[in-house]
């Protein structure tokens, strides 16, 4: 664990910062006449129909400077004439409610010029700069976010009740909340409990608001909206083009994940710092107590609207959630909860991408071969579905070994769990029932040969 002296803050670069700075600003230029039809959205920057070469004039050689006229080979279309580098650019302008030319939709005709002026200058000062971005990153190199790991290794790792806190005294300006995603990916890389599942960022684009630095490359953001994109689970900021080269190590952060069920699996999982949802866990385990012997086990329902108890008690209490026989004596309802976790994932346990080797798999007539074919298959599952469907095959193996009295063997439970456990990754009724016995037997297979095939 480093030093309080020893702590070196990222070093952001500022050259990009600096040439946002530099950028031309926007000019409007007004037209001295009203205007007869002119869009209600637009303001007295709107020229009417001219031609290219009356707009240029009226440009007048001004970096920066901008008006907006109707096209006078189509009516009705809209064009932003901007000067830029010595020379008038022209752009097809749309509005759907919000103002466009590319990607980015802007509330003002001056923010989307204001932005495009950015873009411009930065990628004519700089392209050489920005193609070579990605090629030393700072992301690699974070040692520097230790410094905080026991104070986040503490938070997300429940097994630990005691850490030593190690903080900076009287660091005023630390950029704790910029660094934040990369403070957690370096503490969980070395906190021993947790389960280090691969997993992709869920980039989605971003408007940051104030300045702001790619925590890829170091480099700055530039832009007025949409400068960059953020990942929902974990909260990395980064530029677009640098999102393509961050590895396949999200550490989902507690704050982002809203809910339990409906939630991505290995998503929940590194979020929890577990090895498996702990909804799985918590419901098998109360099954295996209290109802290994009740019939027709997982075939029977319980009421819907216990079940929806259960499911927002999980929402809401996580690990904390009590389903113990005091508040719900009837075993189903718990075996209802478990198939609705199962149900209600975007991405099934048997995953859309091996949905058909499996099915492939079960058409196969010779039983080794077939068995053989299943087991390269989930050779192919994420490691926090092959870990959540191996433990899962372990309980139903229990529940299988108590027939006599729960009349539940394995075909009568892959009927049950093989359209909650599988879907085809088209939504059709067709294929879902033609596939429906093949989805029986790739369960029954798991079942009677959990102990060969995990």
């Amino acid at each position: 664990m480093p030093n309080a002296e020893e702590y070196q803050p990222p070093i952001w670069k500022s050259y990009l910062y600096q040439l946002q700075q530099e950028a031309p600003r926007p000019k409007r230029i007004i037209c001295p006449r009203e205007v007869e039809n002119r869009p209600k959205y637009y303001g007295r920057e709107f020229h009417g129909i001219i031609s290219r070469e009356q707009a240029d004039e009226l440009l007048g050689g001004v970096e920066g400077a901008y008006i907006l006229r109707e096209s006078q080979r189509q009516p009705g279309c809209y064009t932003l004439a901007l000067r830029f580098g010595n020379q008038t650019l022209n752009y097809r302008l749309f509005h759907d409610g919000k103002h466009f030319v590319g990607e980015k939709r802007f509330e003002s005709i001056h923010d989307l010029v204001t932005d495009g002026l950015i873009t411009l200058y930065i990628e004519t000062k700089a392209a050489e700069y920005i193609a070579k971005m990605t090629t030393n990153p700072i992301y690699e190199h974070i040692g520097y976010a230790t410094l905080l790991r026991e104070k986040v290794s503490r938070r997300l790792s429940r097994s630990k009740n005691e850490s030593r806190k190690a903080s900076v005294s009287n660091e005023e300006h630390t950029p704790v909340e910029k660094i934040s995603s990369l403070v957690r990916r370096a503490a969980l890389t070395h906190n021993d409990n947790h389960f280090n599942y691969e997993k992709t960022h869920n980039f989605k684009v971003h408007t940051f608001r104030g300045p702001h630095w790619c925590e890829y490359c170091a480099n700055f953001m530039w832009g007025l909206i949409a400068q960059g994109v953020r990942c929902s689970d974990c909260g990395l900021n980064v530029h677009k083009q640098c999102s393509k080269h961050v590895p396949n190590d999200c550490q989902p952060d507690l704050k982002r994940i809203k809910k339990v069920y409906c939630c991505d699996l290995t998503t929940l999982v590194k979020a929890h710092n577990t090895q498996r949802p702990m909804v799985v866990d918590i419901c098998i385990r109360e099954i295996e107590a209290r109802g290994l012997k009740s019939e027709g086990l997982y075939r029977v329902s319980g009421f819907t609207e216990h079940i929806e108890d259960v499911k927002m008690a999980f929402d809401r209490d996580g690990e904390k959630a009590d389903i113990s026989a005091n508040i719900y004596p009837d075993i189903n309802i718990i075996t209802g909860a478990l198939k609705l976790y199962f149900r209600d994932l975007p991405i099934p346990i048997i995953t859309y991408d091996t949905y058909s080797k499996f099915i492939e798999a079960a058409k196969i007539s010779n039983a080794d071969e077939r068995l053989e074919a299943v087991h390269e298959v989930l050779m192919l599952l994420p490691p926090a579905h092959y870990e959540t469907l191996r433990y899962l095959m372990i309980h139903l193996k229990k529940v299988t070994m108590n027939e006599k009295d729960n009349l539940m063997n394995a075909e009568n439970l892959g009927i049950v769990f093989g359209p909650t456990l599988m879907r085809p990754p088209e939504d059709s009724t067709l294929t879902t029932l033609h596939d429906m016995r093949y989805q029986k037997l790739i369960v029954q297979i798991l079942i009677e040969n959990e102990d060969v095939l995990f």
